[in-house]
């Protein structure tokens, strides 16, 4: 009998950092880790106002605010991410600014995403409470399966 080809070749999880997204990155993790050559790629959205807020913020200073960021978020992502990927696996860091949910969506398409798995906040009103705001938008437009990781009780 012919060998089945993995249903999943390309897993993007997105974080923003919380404790949560990082419970959602050990999901990622594990299905890749049971895939062969399988990508993981971990995205960061940086939300357009707050940047701009703090370039200007801070635009008078003799510090390059977009190196100093870059390499915060770097040193982020090795001591939270990097160091618990093993190195077989094929682990690419994006950074994106503008829309959470549209620039994940826009980057699972650019990139062929089997799946997208992403943390739940939980936060929020009472619409937001079963997904929230930027998971509920991920399903609903993704064209790809979504694993949404609820916060641990």
């Amino acid at each position: 009998m012919p060998e089945k080809p993995e249903m999943t070749q390309c897993i993007l999880c997105c974080t923003d950092f919380s404790d949560n997204a990082a419970r959602a990155f050990d999901f990622a993790l594990d299905a890749a880790l049971q895939r062969k050559s399988c990508r993981l790629y971990l995205l960061h959205v940086i939300p357009e106002p707050e940047s701009q807020f703090w370039r200007t913020y801070i635009y008078g200073t003799d510090i390059n605010v977009d190196e100093k960021a870059k390499r915060d978020l770097d040193a982020k992502v090795d001591n939270e991410y990097r160091s618990k990927v093993p190195e077989h696996i094929d682990f690419r860091v994006e950074f994106r600014i503008g829309k959470d949910y549209q620039k994940i969506l826009e980057f699972a398409k650019d990139i062929q995403a089997d799946l997208i798995v992403l943390g739940r906040q939980g936060t929020g009103t009472l619409s937001k409470i079963f997904f929230g705001s930027v998971a509920q938008r991920i399903v609903r437009r993704a064209n790809c399966p979504v694993l949404v990781v609820p916060p641990q009780k």
